[in-house]
């Protein structure tokens, strides 16, 4: 049996209460080394000096146990108590604001942006200050201290540079509201090489330019490389290459020749002429055969840099637009050149855009291109900085400002093509590399000298191409009734009738060599490859199906239309009356001059 010890003896003993200080070697985790209950300890006190043979014992170790039960439903409670105030806490806080990052003045502070309002606040010590950027979003407390960030804003207002500062600095222009000002660059702009026009997004509160904005607008019309075309594949247009050889070649090869005779460099040319007779086909290979002549004749790489622009593509409905974008193109093209690069503005339907201004009450989108695209001219030196070409079909509605001498200096007319120049132009289109039928080439071939050294079946295709050609263009220049295709009345009483040759173009060959494949590849798929290959027949029923159609000409009477595709003087016209069949025969439809 156990003696029962006086209460002196029990002083001695140590117990723990809530706040004593824990055994060395106990883990952290263990409830029973944490915050021991005084009841507990006290009822640990009343077992130890109770006797075991005592009634009493049974019961203190059952107080034991229960209060060891209501201590553990106490801690969980308290932990769910410490959740469910920790949720509250997050519910009941107050939101953080959203600035933006301005700059970094010391290593503990921080300038930002916030609703317009400027703040040098602190930053938080738990915040790694070399993720922290120029133009980031980031959070700010009730107390205004810099706690995070949220990187750069996926959303934000976008403008247009207006200038670049010396420093790098950026100035927008009065859009959308706004007053001129500068922005300061992000981090991911400070290295991005901008220039005027350049589209860029801003934060909101329009003081960091972040990043910039490609415009699609300037991709459409603006191209790296120039098209290679020479001069071989323009054919029937000699004289009109050789004027664009001495007004744009001759000058940029030989300018010290041109300096000591004191001759003024022209800054642009005007193609003019009926539509699909090559003036854009002729734009390209001046840009492609200026740009091969200055590599080959001087040691100097280099490049050219072609810009397409369609007339029509400039006409914005908001007013001002349209006129930056002839800024746009000239600024463009004065960028390559200082790049190295030797630019090309080519504007095909350059009527549209710069049709004669009129005295109207109502505003005028001429009235305003057109000065600004003479501006713009006036800042161009020579050809020694930029090429500038026109296209159109109607030079008398070009206004007169834009065609006077010191501005478009030449005018070359491209011509219709006759009956040796049409053939040229089959020539270029029918090649040996197509598949001509056995008949055809038996047909029109002649035996072939077995010592040349060029293979057999290369001159019988050559030799065959020719003979087909000039059939085939014997019969579209053909002077008979079939070929007749329209009469015009004049004011001194002649009548003139113009017959299907008189309207030929490239375009035209270009549809009829297009019309003849599609034959033979249709009846090599329906014979399964067994009648592979071009035949006169396909060439002749194409020349009838293209003029039948009449794809390319007035589907009108109207007298406008028809007058853009002869080569006669408006005033000089009283009588259009086309020529076409219908139902086997032919009708004549008057149209009147007034």
């Amino acid at each position: 049996m156990r003696k029962k010890q006086n209460l002196d003896d029990l002083s001695n003993v140590r117990f723990r209460d809530r706040e004593d200080e824990v055994d060395q070697d106990q883990e952290p985790g263990d409830d029973e080394s944490y915050a021991i209950p005084r009841s507990l300890m006290l009822v640990n006190q009343l077992i130890y000096v109770t006797d075991e043979d005592d009634m009493r014992r049974s019961a203190l170790l059952q107080l034991r146990q229960s209060i060891m039960e209501d201590e553990a439903t106490f801690h969980e409670a308290r932990e769910t108590i410490e959740e469910f105030q920790e949720a509250i806490d997050k519910l009941t806080a107050p939101a953080n604001r959203i600035g933006t990052l301005i700059g970094l003045p010391t290593k503990e502070t921080a300038h930002v942006i916030a609703g317009g309002t400027e703040y040098y606040t602190n930053i938080d010590i738990a915040v790694d200050l070399s993720e922290l950027k120029i133009g980031y979003s980031v959070l700010l407390n009730e107390a205004y201290v810099l706690i995070g960030h949220l990187g750069y804003a996926q959303a934000g207002p976008i403008v247009k540079t207006v200038d670049l500062l010396p420093d790098g600095r950026i100035q927008i222009g009065q859009e959308q509201g706004l007053n001129s000002s500068v922005l300061q660059r992000s981090a991911e702009l400070a290295n991005v090489k901008l220039k005027n026009g350049d589209q860029v997004r801003v934060d909101p509160n329009y003081r960091i330019a972040i990043e910039k904005i490609d415009s699609q607008e300037t991709q459409e019309y603006y191209v790296d490389e120039v098209p290679e075309v020479p001069w071989l594949k323009i054919g029937g247009h000699e004289d009109a290459i050789q004027q664009i050889k001495d007004a744009v070649e001759l000058p940029v090869l030989h300018p010290e020749l041109f300096e000591q005779f004191d001759f003024s460099l022209p800054k642009g040319f005007l193609l003019y002429g009926p539509p699909g007779c090559g003036k854009t086909l002729i734009g390209k290979a001046t840009a492609y055969n200026l740009t091969q002549q200055l590599k080959s004749e001087s040691d100097l790489d280099v490049e050219g840099c072609f810009l397409h622009i369609k007339g029509p593509e400039i006409l914005n409905m908001w007013l001002g637009e349209s006129e930056r974008k002839v800024r746009e193109i000239f600024q463009i093209a004065r960028e390559k050149r200082t790049e190295g690069y030797f630019p090309f503005i080519f504007i095909d339907e350059a009527e549209s855009i710069l049709g004669t201004r009129r005295s109207l009450r109502s505003h005028n989108i001429s009235n305003t291109v057109v000065p600004m695209f003479c501006a713009e001219m006036d800042g161009i030196e020579s050809l020694q900085d930029v090429v500038i070409i026109l296209a159109t079909n109607r030079p008398d509605l070009i206004d007169p400002a834009i065609l006077r001498p010191g501005r478009i200096d030449r005018k070359i007319k491209v011509k219709r093509p006759d009956h040796l120049a049409t053939r040229d132009i089959f020539r270029i289109y029918l090649t040996p590399d197509l598949p001509l039928s056995p008949e055809l080439l038996t047909a029109h071939t002649s035996p072939t000298d077995s010592s040349s050294l060029i293979r057999a079946e290369d001159v019988d295709a050559q030799v065959a191409i020719n003979s087909v050609v000039d059939l085939v263009s014997e019969q579209m220049f053909a002077r008979n009734n079939e070929n007749r295709f329209i009469e015009v009345s004049l004011r001194s009483g002649r009548r003139e009738v113009l017959y299907r040759g008189d309207l030929c173009s490239g375009a035209i060959v270009a549809s009829i060599v297009q019309r003849a494949k599609e034959s033979a590849i249709k009846r090599a798929i329906e014979t399964k490859g067994q009648e592979l290959g071009i035949r006169l027949a396909d060439l002749e029923q194409a020349i009838e199906d293209e003029y039948r159609e009449n794809n390319i000409f007035p589907t009108t009477d109207s007298v406008e239309d028809w007058l853009q595709l002869i080569d006669y003087e408006p005033e000089n016209v009283v009588k259009i009356a086309p020529i076409r069949p219908e139902k086997g025969k032919r009708r004549q439809s008057t149209v009147t001059v007034i």
